[in-house]
C-alpha cells in the first residue's frame, strides 16, 4: 500500500532510489498517462491517444507502450530502449503535495515533494541518492523536482486544451486492429485520437482560437505521433519471433 510523506532531508536521509527500469518495479504496462508538456518529445517515438474518463466529459492523454495488457515493447534486460520516458513513469516514488505556508506573511498552499515509502524503488541500500551529506539536494533529486514541476504544469494545461479540441470537433473515437507476422490479431477499444482531416479544415477563427491559446501545436503532435504506431508493430514482431526462436 503507498504511504505518501513528505520529503525531508532528515527522516529521509538515507533513502535511495532504483532509478533504472524494470517489471519488478511496475513498469511493464501497456499505456501511460502523459501531459501536454511532454507532448514534443513523446511523439518522436510513441503513439498518442487520448482516453475518456468513465462517467465524465473528461479526456486524459496516454502513450501506447504495448498491444495487451501488462505488455511494455520499450522494456527489456536491459531496461527502457528510448530516449525518453513518460513523466509520470519517470518520476519513479515521487509525487507532487501541497502544503501550507506563509508566504509574504499570508497563508498559501505550496507544492511540495511527497515520496511514497512504501514504493518498490525506494531502498536504503542501493541506488541514486536524494541528498548530499550536508542535507542539499542531489542532482538526482533535483531531476526529480523538474520533472514533477513539468507534470504540474501539464495537468494544467490539461482539460482546458483536451475541451478546446472536443469543442473544435477535433476529438473523435478510433478502434485498432493489428496485425502480426505470428498470426495474432490485437483489437484496441476505448481510444481517441485528432481527426486528421478536420485539423486540416479547420476555419480560420477555429484555428486562430487554438493558435492563441498555445493548443494548435499540440494537436499536430498528436497527429504525427499515430506514424509510431507502425513502430509498435515491428517491435511486437521482432519481440514474437524472439519468443518463437527460444521456445
Amino acid at each position: 500500500m503507498a504511504q505518501n510523506v513528505l520529503l525531508n532531508n532528515v527522516a529521509h536521509r538515507d533513502l535511495r532510489v532504483r532509478s533504472h527500469y524494470s517489471a519488478e518495479f511496475g513498469d511493464n504496462v501497456a499505456t501511460a498517462m502523459i501531459v501536454p508538456t511532454e507532448f514534443g518529445e513523446l511523439q518522436r517515438e510513441y503513439p498518442i491517444f487520448f482516453r475518456q474518463e468513465p462517467g465524465t466529459e473528461n479526456f486524459t492523454a496516454i502513450v501506447l507502450l504495448g498491444l495487451q495488457k501488462d505488455e511494455n515493447l520499450f522494456l527489456d534486460q536491459n531496461g527502457w530502449n528510448a530516449s525518453y520516458v513518460p513523466a509520470v513513469v519517470a518520476r519513479g516514488p515521487f509525487f507532487i503535495g501541497l502544503q501550507e505556508q506563509k508566504v509574504d506573511g499570508q497563508s498559501r498552499q505550496v507544492p511540495v515533494i511527497l515520496v511514497d515509502e512504501h514504493h518498490p524503488r525506494v531502498s536504503k541500500t542501493d541506488g541514486e541518492a536524494l541528498f548530499k551529506p550536508d542535507g542539499t539536494n542531489a542532482p538526482y533529486l533535483d531531476r526529480m523536482a523538474n520533472i514533477l514541476n513539468a507534470i504540474g504544469q501539464g495537468m494544467d494545461l490539461a482539460q482546458p486544451m483536451y475541451q478546446a479540441f472536443k469543442a473544435a470537433g477535433l476529438i473523435e473515437p478510433v478502434k485498432l486492429e493489428v496485425k502480426i507476422n505470428a498470426g495474432e490479431q490485437f483489437n484496441l477499444t476505448g481510444l481517441h485520437t485528432i481527426n486528421r482531416e478536420k485539423l486540416a479544415t479547420l476555419d480560420a477563427d477555429a484555428l486562430f482560437g487554438l493558435h492563441r491559446a498555445g493548443y494548435l501545436q499540440a494537436a499536430f503532435l498528436v497527429v504525427s505521433s499515430l506514424t509510431n504506431v507502425q513502430r509498435l508493430i515491428e517491435m511486437k514482431n521482432r519481440r514474437s519471433a524472439q519468443a518463437a526462436m527460444a521456445s
